[in-house]
């Protein structure tokens, strides 16, 4: 979940898409739209946005991975499920990705559904995106991918934002909110990018 171009935008899709220009132009608007909405915690008009996109785009709606996201938020779990579902058919590696899938599924059925369906994923090179897999497999412990995460910025706020996203499936709430207002922190916005900006959206969401 790496894909930005300017701020958000995610301008390898839409220059992928074959359409017209004033096609790709309006989805852009669109996008950029939505993705603000969802930065303002306004989740139904972000949703609403992504799935217009989708819509225009069908071809390339398998790679809205932020539409994924702000389905979560929105509580569209089958939705959501099968959105990162699609996305892994272009993605197949993203070990985000089936995090994702796994809280959906965890939230909509149960944990004990969400580590049965766990969606299979290549190599992901990224630290400690392979200790987080197994964390959701039930093979590691959240100590073990802290361990893995060191000392770097971006291992360590990705450990706290799947580790919180982790413990909201699992329905431990204190532990989920500790981890993510760990990861919303401002020392990571570098670090994170969008997903910063989506452990921002979460801790105020939880805070209201």
């Amino acid at each position: 979940m790496r894909t930005r171009c300017g701020r958000w935008a995610v301008c390898a899709l839409l220059a992928a898409a074959p359409v017209a220009a004033h096609a790709q132009g309006a989805a852009q608007a669109i996008f950029d739209r939505a993705v603000a909405d969802f930065e303002a915690g306004r989740i139904e008009e972000a949703t609403a946005g992504f799935d217009t996109v989708a819509e225009l785009l069908p071809q390339q709606a398998p790679r809205l991975w932020q539409r994924g996201i702000a389905l979560y938020y929105a509580e569209r779990y089958g939705d959501c499920r099968e959105m990162f579902e699609s996305h892994r058919t272009v993605n197949p590696n993203d070990v985000e990705n089936a995090a994702w899938h796994f809280i959906c599924v965890a939230r909509a059925e149960s944990p004990a559904a969400a580590e049965a369906a766990l969606l299979p994923v290549g190599p992901d090179s990224r630290v400690p995106m392979r200790e987080i897999y197994a964390l959701y497999r039930g093979d590691l412990t959240p100590a073990d991918v802290m361990e893995a995460a060191g000392d770097r910025p971006s291992g360590r706020f990705y450990a706290h934002l799947y580790l919180g996203l982790y413990y909201e499936a699992l329905g431990r709430t204190d532990e989920a909110y500790e981890q993510i207002e760990l990861a919303a922190d401002s020392q990571y916005a570098r670090a994170g990018g969008y997903m910063h900006m989506v452990a921002e959206v979460h801790l105020a969401l939880l805070q209201r």
